[in-house]
Formats: C-alpha cells, structure tokens, sequence
C-alpha cells in the first residue's frame, strides 16, 4: 500500500484540474526572467552560452542546462498561482529531497520582503514533468517563481485564474548581479527546496539579483570559463571552486590566474574568495588536504592584497561550520543541509552587504 492511501495530505498530484486556468508562457513580457542565460524565456533554460559549457569541460556542458539560481518575477491578484513544467528525464539523487532537485518555490514580496508561499511539489514518477498549484494570499501583488537547483526544464508555463490583472513586476534594489561560481554547494546540493540554497536566501535578504554557476563535480577553474564570467556585468564576484579541483596542485596552479582574469576586467568589482567549508573531517587524510586546499585560497588573497587590491574578501569556509556541535551542517560531511546553507547566509550577508549596498 502506498503512503498516499494512508494519508491523503502526502499525495501529490501530477495534472491539474483548474476549469479557470489561463496558462502563460515563462517568456511573456508580463513576466520578468532572472538568473538564466540569453533569451531563453520560452525554454530550454540556461546558465551558459552552449560553446562556452561545452569547451570548458563535459561535466559544465552537461550541468549548464540545470536551473539553479534561475527566477520569474510576475505582479498579479490571481488567487492561486499553478505551474507546468516540461523536462526530458527527472533528476534524483539518493541523498537530496525531489524538492530540491526537481521543483520550484513561491515566494511573495510583501512590504519588500520577500516571504515563502510553498513549494510546487513534484511527484516521484514526473519523468517528463509535471504540474502544480498553490494559492496565493490574494489581492495584487509580486511573486517569484524558483526554478529546481538540479533539473534541466524544457518548458514552463504559468497558470493564473482567468480574467486576473496583471501589473509590471518590480525589479531588484541592486539590478546587476552577484555572480558565484563553484562546485555542488554552489550548485545548491543539497537544500530541501530551491529557494533555501545561500546564492537565492541572499537575492531574498540583499533584495539583489544573482547568476549561480555551481557545477557539481565539474568546476575546475579553467581560463575560458574565467574569461566568460570576467566578461559579463556583475556587482560582485564569489569565487568557489577548491572542492571539485582534482589535487592541491591543480587548485595552485589555477586559482589566482582565475582571480586575475576577473580583476584585469573589472578593477573595481567587489571579489569574494571562500574556501571549502567542510574541514571538520574524520579522516585525517581528507582533513589534511582540506587544510592545504584552504591555503591556496588564503595565499591567493594575501597576494591580491599585497598587490594592492582593495576590493576583495576572504571567508575561511572552515569558520561557517564552526558552531555545528551536533554536526547536522551537511549531510554526509560534505553537501550541506539547509541548517548549513543557513550559515553560508549568515557569513555572506554583510560581507556582501558591506562591498555593495
């Protein structure tokens, strides 16, 4: 007998049956479209330009059509808000919730603050997609769409109740966006729902715009993916990568020419540079190269001070797990819980906050 038959407030239905639905396109200029690269509104979605994730290597080619960071802003007094997404193949991974991987948070601003309305739930067997609604508290107002941290989505559409109004979303106090570029906990592995990883809990809390290129496994600080980020528009940097170099050597021999890709480009942007946070290890070997990985990224930061670079940060990612007495940051050592991706928060905000507001 499945769950559901024993409680029904567990099932989770794949299709909707709303009689008065009017469905709307993600790329319909009522909407506002953040996070994603290029005029995709209509979808398939994208983090990157196709060439560029597929020069960089094949783990950023393959991850670079996942959502993470992603957003639609629409103002509207629907009184629910339903959604229809489209996917090729489901994402699930054994140790993150389907929450997190496959489905999208509603937030409302009220009063400028940004507040949860619920998550479109996605059903276990939604190989190819699936729909979902929630209501919304009424009257006209802005709400923002998260997209899923891990799944790729061909296709949204929008479902408000017909005859709604509409009215231009607002936008963010800081337009341009804080860029962050690393591996899975960059990424968003592994936070319940979307809208509880770091990169989205500091758009909410800065009232700022952001671009999120975590690649799992795949974020290896290569030149072409350096000088692409160098050149877009941003109003910060957060530079994140030191897990998913293969060795010691490699984050070396890479990590400040990364740095120094961005800075040549943008003198006076503000660049964060925060180690693995994941220090607390059983094992003294991994602990061990986790020490050396967190030099690298301190040496890298000394040298830009030394050098004169008045703009740049670092945030010993050892120090964001230091209170974790009962050791529930992560979830198996390494990606964090939402508990963890809390603290990222937490240490980001007014470094960030100092740098840009």
């Amino acid at each position: 007998m499945k769950i559901s038959e024993i409680d029904k407030n567990l099932l989770v239905p794949e299709t909707l049956e709303l009689p008065d639905v009017k469905w709307y396109g993600a790329g319909d200029v009522r909407f506002r479209l953040y996070g994603a690269y290029g005029n995709c509104g209509d979808g398939p979605f994208r983090r990157l330009p196709q060439e560029i994730a597929e020069e960089t290597n094949p783990g950023v080619a393959a991850l670079a059509t996942n959502t993470a960071g992603i957003r639609l802003r629409l103002r509207t007094d629907s009184p629910y808000v339903a959604i229809h997404a489209e996917w090729d193949v489901m994402c699930a991974f054994s140790h993150m919730p389907f929450t997190g991987t496959s489905g999208f948070d509603l937030y409302r601003v009220n009063e400028g603050r940004q507040e949860f309305a619920g998550t479109f739930v996605p059903p276990l067997g939604s190989a190819h997609g699936y729909e979902s609604v929630l209501l919304s508290p009424g009257g006209m107002q802005d709400l923002i769409i998260y997209f899923p941290l891990y799944n790729n989505v061909t296709k949204l559409f929008v479902g408000v109740r017909e005859n709604s109004s509409f009215e231009t979303p607002g936008q963010y106090s800081v337009p341009r966006p804080a860029v962050f570029y690393g591996s899975s906990i960059t990424q968003g592995g592994c936070a319940s729902r979307p809208g509880n990883a770091y990169q989205n809990m500091l758009s909410r809390g800065l009232d700022i715009d952001i671009v999120n290129l975590g690649f799992s496994g795949s974020a290896r600080g290569e030149k072409v993916i350096a000088e692409f980020i160098a050149g877009l528009s941003m109003s910060a940097f957060v530079l994140d990568y030191d897990h998913n170099a293969p060795d010691v050597d490699h984050l070396s021999r890479t990590h400040y020419p990364f740095y120094k890709i961005i800075r040549e480009k943008n003198p006076e942007l503000p660049i964060i540079l925060l180690s693995k946070p994941d220090g607390r290890n059983v094992n003294s070997d991994v602990y061990e190269q986790n020490l050396k990985r967190a030099e690298v990224v301190r040496a890298t930061y000394e040298r830009a001070v030394s050098e004169g670079d008045g703009h740049i940060r670092y945030i010993d990612g050892f120090s964001l797990f230091e209170d974790d007495e009962l050791w529930s940051a992560t979830v198996d050592t390494c990606h964090p819980t939402d508990l963890g991706f809390y603290w990222f928060y937490r240490s980001l905000k007014p470094v960030l906050a100092d740098l840009i507001l």
